[in-house]
């Protein structure tokens, strides 16, 4: 054999052997730390050109169809970017539903059974979501308990304070709501929602504070290995108070932005949604241990989840619950994504 020949002749009836060439090029595909957003991207793109071959007559090729995405999971976008901070500094927040179904029945109640105005409770809303979130990030660095616990904790805690203002639905028919509601911006091709443009807004914020910022380095430097970013002199309490004050302010703001959706408050309003961010940010490309990431990478993966619902809805003869299981099957996926990223990046 050749000095030159790149592959090896595997014994007759035996599997080849791979050569130094393809292996190499795998293992730098799986090192790339872009990988999982690639792959989010491609996903979202091969599902939404297969709708529209699929349901060309129906319409979904529409430009505000696509738009459409975007009006129809803004709550859920802007959670899954303060869950994206918390994960990315390798903690959890399961109570992103409860705080979402608190603010929209806290919302409901001030305006409607107080009769204060909606440009007063915005700002108290927002208040009480991020001091909420400081209070368990507070708990989880100066007590040493998991994120786990302290934010099970606030799920409990935020949705027996749901049941405490009203047991019952409250219906919201304030016409500032309304108004807010009913805005629509022209983009030419179609048009966003108001709490659509929120949401963008709070994406291209997060991108800007997690790449260009200090506190963003610190976030990734204390996913990446806690204890080398103590050693490094990194505020460690500070940076993880205010992680979850992130996420407690974008879980308040999404709550209001889901108020303006549904025009009500629930205590029965989001449950659930925290898995609905967590999954969003997972299938993103965010690794579940901490450290590596991108938010765009979130946008993508709520715009596939949007996807899977809207592909739903066009067929027309598909439950509800296969959403559930689409999430279920793309989340082991891309679980055993990032598993082959760490595995490559210890050996």
């Amino acid at each position: 054999m050749s000095a030159t020949t790149k592959t090896r002749t595997a014994p007759e009836g035996g599997p080849s052997t791979p050569s130094p060439a393809s292996a190499s090029a795998a293992a730098r595909l799986l090192g790339d730390r872009r990988l999982p957003v690639l792959v989010t991207a491609g996903l979202f793109l091969a599902m939404y050109i297969g709708g529209l071959s699929r349901y060309q007559n129906y319409g979904f090729g529409e430009p505000q169809v696509f738009l459409n995405l975007f009006i129809d999971n803004s709550y859920l976008l802007v959670a899954a970017v303060g869950a994206t901070f918390v994960i990315m500094s390798g903690g959890i927040d399961l109570s992103v539903g409860s705080l979402i179904g608190f603010t929209t029945m806290f919302t409901a109640w001030l305006v409607e059974r107080q009769g204060l105005p909606l440009l007063l409770v915005i700002p108290l809303a927002l208040g009480v979501g991020a001091f909420g979130g400081f209070l368990m990030g507070y708990v989880i660095h100066n007590f040493e308990i998991q994120p786990f616990i302290v934010t099970l904790a606030g799920l409990f805690l935020f949705r027996g304070l749901c049941l405490v203002i009203s047991k019952e639905s409250i219906s919201i028919s304030d016409s500032t709501v309304s108004s807010m509601a009913q805005t629509r911006v022209s983009l030419g091709l179609g048009e966003l929602s108001i709490g659509a443009i929120v949401a963008l807004v709070v994406l291209g914020a997060a991108f800007y504070v997690l790449h260009y910022t200090r506190f963003g380095r610190r976030v990734y430097a204390i996913g990446g290995n806690e204890q080398s970013a103590l050693l490094m002199g990194l505020p460690l309490g500070g940076t993880k108070i205010a992680v979850y004050t992130v996420s407690g302010f974008c879980s308040a703001l999404a709550g209001l932005l889901f108020m303006l959706y549904i025009q009500s408050g629930d205590p029965l309003h989001a449950v659930g949604m925290e898995l609905d961010a967590i999954a969003a940010v997972v299938i993103g490309g965010t690794l579940l241990t901490g450290g590596s990431g991108y938010v765009l990478g979130t946008l993508f993966g709520v715009l596939v989840l949007g996807l899977i619902k809207s592909i739903i809805q066009f067929e027309g003869t598909l439950s509800s619950w296969w959403t559930k299981i689409a999430t279920g099957v793309l989340l082991c996926a891309f679980i055993l994504i990032q598993r082959a990223m760490t595995a490559r990046k210890q050996t």
